[in-house]
């Protein structure tokens, strides 16, 4: 019973289990790491068929269920969430296809090397199988007990003058950090449907702090033999993260997104008394009025298989031809060539192995460290940080936001504009710090 417990209680624990999670250090397998990811990665490397057997019955039930919700005589409270357009229940039937054929090894071999199924399936959709329900849990024991209304009221003065948004918003850009962006649009999917954000507000953060984790940035680092450098990297990455942001939420089309709810706004409550006594009261109403933690627990787990199951076929439809385009045609070797001077005026070195790259992070943020393996080490250190700074990306990220974020409206002309209006920005700005970085003696 709730009453077993003090708010303050109930503060302190949900605190300690649902953060704890994704930020206490922890030393594991010889290096410093987190729960969270420690959890994910002995799920999947561990149980591989497992995962691999339970993602694709997450991806043919999404499917099966999208195409009986789409029926105009569907009348089952229980298909609601699966409710899709006609183009995301076909995206979502095909990814049921493909499922099927990366499980048994199907069809030709060329699917299945690294470049295509084992990044696709192996490292996406088993990891965002295993991410999203685990961090639900977690997420939701987070933000039921009033930790979100603590760090939310103390962010306040820093959150709404530069990024427009609530100070709540941190949470989500800090899950995203310390856990993944999938953990992170499902916090500000919560959020949406309890009134907590307007449109424009999770359009915001949804385009502008998806970003990718830590442990991320340490694998694009150890690809492009950076890990000596790793503090540099995410240090400058944290930088432009936050000032593009800042740029990207006061214009087009964010400035365009209509500023009211999807549901009733709950809008955040004027600060009286000092800014943490307001930030304490905030936090114990809302712990006041808490459910038991197994409940909490449970629907978070469950909301987490839904919100998989209708956005892995998704991803692995659309993402599986990103891959295909980027490995087996010459599209970004071709629409890279315009910038091939534009890189070389701007004396990052390596320029035609850098300006295909600067174009194939629209596919898949880890395709652009692949392609500059043999540059040199400005060129690498360039492209380390602009490939994890685009944020907007089509094997996973770009169809999560389509299809979670349908209502705000997210729409694909969004997506590509605000991936160029980035790149446009990331290139000129990281070829400056690059230099002072080589002049310094830190390249």
């Amino acid at each position: 019973m709730i009453t077993m417990m003090t708010p303050q209680r109930y503060l302190w624990l949900s605190t300690l289990l649902g953060l704890g999670f994704f930020a206490i250090p922890i030393r594991w397998a010889g290096r410093w790491t987190v729960p969270f990811d420690v959890v994910v990665k002995t799920l999947r490397n561990g149980l591989t068929d497992t995962v691999s057997i339970y993602c694709a019955g997450l991806i043919i039930v999404g499917a099966v269920a999208s195409v009986l919700a789409s029926s105009k005589s569907s009348t089952q409270t229980w298909l609601k969430p699966f409710r899709a357009s006609t183009t995301l229940t076909i995206l979502r039937s095909i990814g049921a296809i493909l499922a099927v054929v990366f499980v048994l090894e199907l069809g030709p071999q060329s699917l299945h090397n690294k470049a295509i199924g084992g990044t696709i399936w192996d490292v996406l959709v088993l990891s965002v199988g295993v991410i999203i329900p685990l961090g639900a849990v977690a997420l939701n024991l987070f933000i039921s007990y009033g930790a979100l209304e603590f760090i939310g009221t103390l962010m306040r003065p820093i959150m709404r003058p530069l990024f427009r948004l609530p100070g709540r918003a941190a949470v989500d850009d800090l899950t995203s950090w310390l856990g993944s962006y999938s953990v992170g649009l499902y916090l500000t999917r919560k959020l949406v449907d309890q009134g907590r954000y307007t449109r424009r507000e999770a359009f915001i953060i949804v385009t502008g702090f998806s970003t990718v984790s830590i442990g991320f940035v340490g694998v694009v680092c150890d690809t492009l033999d950076l890990l000596h450098l790793f503090p540099v990297v995410f240090l400058t990455y944290f930088v432009v993260v936050y000032l593009l942001a800042a740029l990207q939420c006061r214009v087009w089309p964010t400035n365009s997104i209509p500023n009211d709810a999807v549901t009733t706004h709950d809008p955040e409550v004027s600060i009286q008394g000092s800014l943490i006594q307001a930030a304490t009261n905030a936090a114990l109403s809302r712990a006041a009025m808490g459910r038991p933690m197994r409940t909490v627990a449970v629907e978070g787990f469950v909301d987490g298989l839904v919100l998989a199951a209708t956005i892995l076929g998704t991803i692995l439809s659309v993402g599986t031809g990103a891959l295909l385009i980027a490995e087996y045609t010459a599209v970004f070797d071709i629409a890279g060539q315009p910038l091939v001077p534009v890189i070389s005026a701007l004396g990052i070195p390596n320029a035609e192995l850098v300006a295909p790259a600067t174009i194939a992070g629209i596919t898949e943020m880890y395709i652009p460290a692949l392609l500059v393996q043999d540059a040199q080490i400005p060129a690498r250190f360039f492209i380390a940080v602009l490939s994890i700074s685009q944020l907007i990306f089509f094997s996973s990220v770009g169809p999560m936001m389509l299809d979670m974020f349908k209502d705000l409206p997210i729409r694909m002309i969004d997506l590509l504009v605000i991936f160029v209006f980035r790149t446009i920005l990331l290139i000129p700005i990281l070829a400056g710090l690059t230099h002072v970085l080589v002049w310094i003696g830190i390249l």
